[in-house]
């Protein structure tokens, strides 16, 4: 059996078209994980399942998706420097950072560590992480720590702002513009609407580690006809959201605030975007835990920077806690030059892959490793 080069693993996965259907990736993982021993299932969702070790006291959970966003970019291996030296080489690609560099260093890992009697090892990769997440919701892994792999500049990001998205609609009678009194009008209703929501988190403390919620009006539409009383206004709401808040919550309170700052003739409705997988919903682990502290202290050692701080996009970590759970891998979502992960010009560092896959390793073995 070979020793896995995540390198060589990620050089494989890129040109795995993965943005429109995940069934040709898949089929890679599947195939390394059975190379190296390892033998996978695929659940009903589409989630690649992979488990080491007892039943366990302490479970760790590594955890990344194999889809992309469209479109495909094609692959392509770059010496930086021109110099010959490979560690300097970037990978670039749809998928180079997010995520496949982060599951390159995640099998690293996984097939790296032998787990301690009474402690397992299980690998989770869904299928669907950029659209519904279908395979996170369906997972049922109950374990005590997890590690979500993407693109955080071998940084250890310990939560996020979760992302919820709702339709406040606003309801009058429409009647013959020439007579307005004769109607209610709902866009008029929409000025007192907004000002509820201007005001919304108005003494609301910051959260430590992600500071303030926002709520942000995105698209608005209303009326039927342009000599009529508009009897409906449609107001499309983002919400990035903070620990505790529940995407019910937000609702509730949302409409609510609305309901009080309107006159008593308009209607007010706010719901949520149906979907069938729940919101990405904030989350955080506290920085003091020991899986925060053991994974900055193996990235520090592997050459990482070891910094911890929160994640500035939404992730299915969202669906593990309030286990703790910690983002990390080798990549970036932007740097000076602008958006790296969904960007045309995505790509790794190889030596960035190597080191995370040096600090997990690491991280592995110190929480439930047997050495």
């Amino acid at each position: 059996m070979s020793e896995f080069d995540p390198v060589a693993f990620l050089e494989r996965a890129v040109p795995v078209a993965s943005n429109e259907a995940v069934s040709e990736m898949r089929e890679l993982l599947v195939e390394t994980l059975a190379s190296h021993g390892v033998e996978p299932t695929v659940d009903d969702a589409g989630n690649t399942l992979a488990s080491k070790g007892d039943d366990p006291e302490t479970h760790l959970v590594f955890n990344t998706h194999i889809d992309t966003v469209s479109p495909h970019v094609p692959f392509e291996r770059r010496d930086r420097s021109g110099d010959g030296d490979d560690s300097d080489d970037v990978i670039c690609g749809r998928g180079s950072c997010d995520a496949k560099g982060p599951l390159a260093a995640i099998l690293a890992a996984f097939f790296a560590v032998e787990p301690a009697d009474g402690t397992r090892v299980t690998l989770a990769v869904t299928p669907d992480e950029e659209v519904l997440s279908t395979g996170a919701d369906a997972l049922d892994l109950d374990a005590d720590l997890y590690i979500v792999g993407e693109p955080t500049g071998l940084d250890v990001c310990t939560a996020a702002k979760g992302r919820f998205q709702g339709t406040l609609r606003l309801s009058g009678v429409a009647s013959h513009a020439a007579e307005p009194a004769s109607g209610v009008n709902a866009v008029f209703a929409l000025e007192q609407a907004l000002a509820a929501i201007r005001s919304f988190d108005d003494g609301r403390d910051e959260h430590p580690q992600l500071g303030a919620a926002t709520l942000t009006p995105t698209t608005v539409e209303g009326g039927a006809s342009t000599n009529q009383v508009p009897a409906e206004c449609r107001l499309v709401l983002d919400r990035r959201s903070v620990p505790p808040e529940s995407a019910e919550e937000f609702r509730s309170s949302l409409e609510s605030a609305v309901r009080d700052a309107v006159p008593d003739d308009v209607g007010v409705e706010f719901s949520l975007t149906d979907r069938p997988t729940p919101f990405l919903e904030a989350f955080a682990t506290d920085d003091d835990h020991e899986l925060v502290q053991t994974v900055a202290a193996a990235s520090r050692r592997a050459g990482g920077s070891g910094v911890v701080r929160p994640f500035t996009a939404a992730t299915e970590a969202s669906y593990f806690s309030p286990a703790p759970v910690v983002v990390f891998g080798p990549g970036v979502l932007a740097d000076d030059q602008g958006a790296v992960a969904h960007a045309e010009r995505e790509y790794v560092r190889t030596d960035d892959v190597r080191r995370a896959a040096t600090a997990l390793t690491d991280a592995a073995n110190e929480l439930v490793g047997d050495t």
